[in-house]
C-alpha cells in the first residue's frame, strides 16, 4: 500500500460484511411484486439513499421511476452519474440530490449541456466526487463480487483520480502501481428492462451497461418493465434472465417507461422532446414552469406521455427504431 489516495469523499462505506449479512437475509420466496411506480418509490425509495440508475447515456433510463422520485419530492439523495444524461436533467430539476459520484453528467452526449445540472454543480449544491466510467462500473462489480474493492490501472497519474476517493496500491505479485476503487452499495438501484414476470425476473435486449452488477449490489431494487410476460416463458429461455427474481424488490409495469430516451427494439428516442428539455434550461423561471407542467403537473407516467403525443407520438419512435435496428423491413 501506498500513501497516495484521492481526495474526494467516500459517500457508501464498501465494507462487505453487513451487506453479505443483508443480502443474506433478503427475501427469496417466489412472490407476486407487481406494483405502481407510486407505490414501489414510495416503498424503497426513502429520503437521504443513495441512488444508482440503469441504463447508459439516453438508453434504457427509468424515466418513469425518475418521474415519481421527483414527483414525491424525495430529497437529499445520493447519486451514481454513471452515463447520467436525462436521468441526471430529471433529478437535478426536481433537486432531489445533494451529491454525486460522477463520471459523465451535466452533458446529453452530442445533444449539448443541461444548463440547470451544470448550475447545481457550479453553485456547490451537489457535492460532486470524481470518477471514470470505468471505475463506477468496477465500483458496482467489487460490491457484487462481495468484495471491499477492485484493483485497476484506470485513473491513475490523472486529475480524476486526485479528486476521486480511490487510492493507489502495489500489486503484491508483480509491484505494479494500481488504483484501487472501492465496492459501492446503493441503497436503491432503478433499472429499466424490457421483459419481466411478476416476481422479478428480467430479460434486457441491448447493451447492459453495468445493470447486471447493479442489481446485485443494491439494497433494494426496483424495476420497470415495457412488458410483463409469464414465468413460462422465462423458465423457457433462462439464458436470457439478466436480472434474476430474489434481486429485485418492486415490479412496476410500464410501457414507454424509458421515454423520452432509446429503448432497444422498442422506440427510438424523441429528440424534439428532448431539446424542448434543453431549451427550456435556458431561463429558471421558464423551466419551473416546464417541470412543473411535465411532472408535477400530471398524475402519471401516462399522463405526462399523453402529455407529450401519446401513442401516436410512441408509434412513430417505434417505427424509427425497427427501422434503425432492421426490423423494419421485416
Amino acid at each position: 500500500m501506498t500513501d497516495i489516495a484521492g481526495t474526494g469523499a467516500l459517500f457508501c462505506s464498501p465494507e462487505v460484511d453487513a451487506m453479505r449479512e443483508f443480502f443474506r437475509q433478503k427475501p427469496r420466496k417466489l412472490a407476486s411484486k407487481l406494483m405502481t411506480a407510486r407505490e414501489a418509490v414510495s416503498q424503497f425509495v426513502k429520503d437521504g439513499d443513495y441512488l444508482g440508475v440503469g441504463g447508459f447515456g439516453a438508453d434504457r433510463i427509468p424515466t418513469a421511476l425518475l418521474h415519481e422520485v421527483v414527483r414525491q419530492r424525495k430529497h437529499s439523495l445520493g447519486f451514481s452519474g454513471h452515463t447520467a444524461t436525462h436521468d441526471m436533467q430529471i433529478l437535478v430539476a426536481g433537486d432531489c440530490i445533494d451529491r454525486c459520484d460522477c463520471a459523465y453528467v451535466v452533458g446529453l452526449e452530442a445533444r449539448g449541456l443541461s444548463l440547470s445540472a451544470r448550475r447545481a454543480f457550479e453553485s456547490g449544491r451537489i457535492k460532486a466526487v470524481e470518477w471514470s466510467n470505468a471505475a463506477l462500473a468496477w465500483r458496482y462489480k467489487a460490491a457484487a463480487m462481495g468484495i471491499p474493492f477492485l484493483p485497476t490501472r484506470t485513473m491513475l497519474g490523472t486529475d480524476t483520480f486526485h479528486y476521486s476517493a480511490a487510492r493507489e496500491i502495489i500489486c503484491p505479485f508483480t509491484g505494479t502501481r494500481l488504483a484501487a476503487v472501492p465496492a459501492l452499495f446503493p441503497d436503491v438501484a432503478l433499472i429499466h428492462v424490457q421483459r419481466a414476470d411478476e416476481f422479478g425476473n428480467c430479460q434486457i435486449d441491448g447493451i447492459t451497461v453495468a445493470d447486471i452488477d447493479l442489481a446485485r449490489a443494491a439494497k433494494r431494487v426496483v424495476v420497470s418493465t415495457e412488458q410483463l410476460i409469464a414465468t413460462e416463458e422465462i423458465r423457457g429461455k433462462p439464458h436470457l434472465t439478466a436480472i434474476p427474481y430474489y434481486c429485485v424488490d418492486a415490479v412496476v409495469v410500464q410501457r414507454y417507461g424509458g421515454y423520452p430516451g432509446n429503448v432497444a427494439g422498442e422506440y427510438f428516442s424523441d429528440e424534439v422532446h428532448l431539446k424542448e428539455w434543453l431549451q427550456a434550461e435556458s431561463d429558471p423561471d421558464q423551466y419551473s414552469s416546464f417541470v412543473e407542467s411535465q411532472i408535477y403537473g400530471v398524475p402519471d407516467f401516462d399522463a405526462y406521455l399523453a402529455l407529450n403525443g401519446g401513442e401516436t407520438r410512441m408509434l412513430q419512435l417505434r417505427a424509427e427504431e425497427l427501422l434503425e435496428s432492421g426490423k423494419g423491413a421485416e
